[in-house]
């Protein structure tokens, strides 16, 4: 740990391209292996602590799969936290059935903070109909930083005690959300449909504004200016949705691709509302890279979600590590970057550690950028990146889920995670 902090965060990039090009010295080797499998047959890490003999009977296959695992973590937003995450796949009884994905989640935090999410990518009807849901209740508190990708300075301009702490404001508020679509199957994998989108803060605490001193804080000049209640505020929308899903398996894929175009309406329907549109981009694929073995995968994640005419309240501008599952990001702490416009790429090498599949890792590299309107700055004006590596242990064969572990850097900031199920 004490020859990381002395490695600069350049160095630390390079690192990781050598270790994302590195997997690839390894592939002839496993592809030897991968030729028969019948010789290395998948098992999972809890087949490790079974009886040999239990292991020869064999059990009907499964279509669904239930797993609980604690939450133990620490991060600049909650400190200490801790919980549990369970997750349920499952799919239909026809072979071509994809699975589907729905998560709960309850932690608690040394800040006295709750948070329970709920999500759910679900296809049902022989996949003709998707769902995508994202509900959450937060009893919550989370620094803000500023709005921007300039907020942390290019390496010759910062000072050499700089630290991502100076510029956090601690605020405290509650929050409930409500996003969920249906959208149904028009053409193979094409889906159109629409959805409802709720987002409702409240008893918003600026612990750093003192107005009677003149100390001004990120979230009062922002409310100020564009004339919302610091205090509260409510935002409501419905949305177009178009969804195009080819991959094998959206737990671990393999192959494929997943593009999602959401456009959100928000009417004026309460007080302290403006009218707003909000388009959100997404696209993800999956690349085998080996024809030998597709557990050698380039995968490739980029979002982008932007205000395209109105104006939203502070905390519903576009922030990094508030995508559907909170995964983005990795290097960097939850609402750092925030803008009027964000713009995100994340992408993997996945490759195989052990023949038998219980362990695999990956290496990535992520980048954000995040506008300032206020100030004039522009989308890929300032960029910031990230880099990491991670270890995937292999928990139920059928759907393919994996216990995730990353490590991440980021420009004057690192993170550790730990998740069920892959990063994207």
């Amino acid at each position: 740990m004490k020859l990381l902090k002395k490695i600069s965060f350049q160095h630390k990039i390079k690192i990781a391209v050598l270790l994302f090009l590195f997997p690839l010295f390894l592939e002839a080797q496993t592809e030897i292996n991968s030729q028969n499998k019948a010789i290395c047959p998948p098992k999972t890490i809890l087949e490790i602590f079974k009886k040999r003999d239990s292991a020869l009977v064999v059990k009907p296959a499964k279509n669904n799969f239930f797993l609980v695992i604690p939450a133990i973590g620490s991060q600049p937003a909650t400190g200490f936290f801790f919980g549990a995450v369970a997750q349920y796949t499952f799919k239909g009884k026809q072979e071509s059935d994809k699975y589907s994905v729905a998560n709960l989640g309850i932690t608690y935090t040394v800040k006295k903070q709750w948070l329970i999410n709920v999500k759910n990518n679900i296809l049902l009807k022989n996949n003709r109909i998707f769902l995508s849901g994202d509900y959450r209740f937060y009893i919550f508190s989370q620094p803000n930083y500023g709005l921007g990708t300039d907020i942390i300075p290019p390496k010759r301009d910062q000072d050499s005690n700089f630290s991502i702490d100076s510029l956090a404001q601690a605020m405290d508020y509650n929050y409930f959300k409500f996003h969920q679509t249906a959208s149904f199957e028009i053409r193979k994998n094409f889906y159109f449909g629409g959805g409802i989108n709720i987002d409702w803060y409240t008893n918003i605490k600026d612990k750093e504004l003192d107005i009677e001193n003149g100390n001004f804080t990120y979230h009062y000049n922002y409310s100020q200016e564009h004339g919302f209640d610091d205090l509260e505020y409510f935002l409501t929308g419905v949305s177009l949705n178009l969804v195009y899903d080819s991959r094998d398996n959206q737990v671990n894929s393999s192959h494929g691709w997943f593009a999602n175009i959401n456009y959100r309406f928000n009417p004026v329907l309460f007080h302290n509302q403006k009218y707003s549109n909000v388009l959100y981009a997404e696209y993800r694929n999956f690349i085998p890279l080996s024809q030998k073995n597709d557990r050698y995968i380039l995968g490739i994640w980029a979002y982008g979600q932007f205000i395209t005419r109105g104006e939203v309240p502070y905390l519903n501008l576009p922030a990094i590590g508030w995508d559907q599952r909170s995964r983005s990001g990795e290097g960097y702490t939850q609402g750092l970057f925030r803008g009027n416009g964000l713009v995100y790429l994340s992408t993997e090498f996945r490759f195989p550690i052990t023949c038998n599949q219980i362990f695999s890792g990956v290496v990535f590299t992520n980048f954000v950028t995040a506008s300032n309107k206020d100030n004039d700055l522009a989308l890929f004006h300032s960029i910031q990146p990230a880099a990491g590596l991670g270890l995937r242990i292999l928990i139920d064969k059928k759907t393919r889920t994996n216990l995730v572990v990353d490590n991440a850097w980021g420009n004057n900031s690192k993170g550790f995670y730990l998740n069920a199920g892959e990063t994207f």
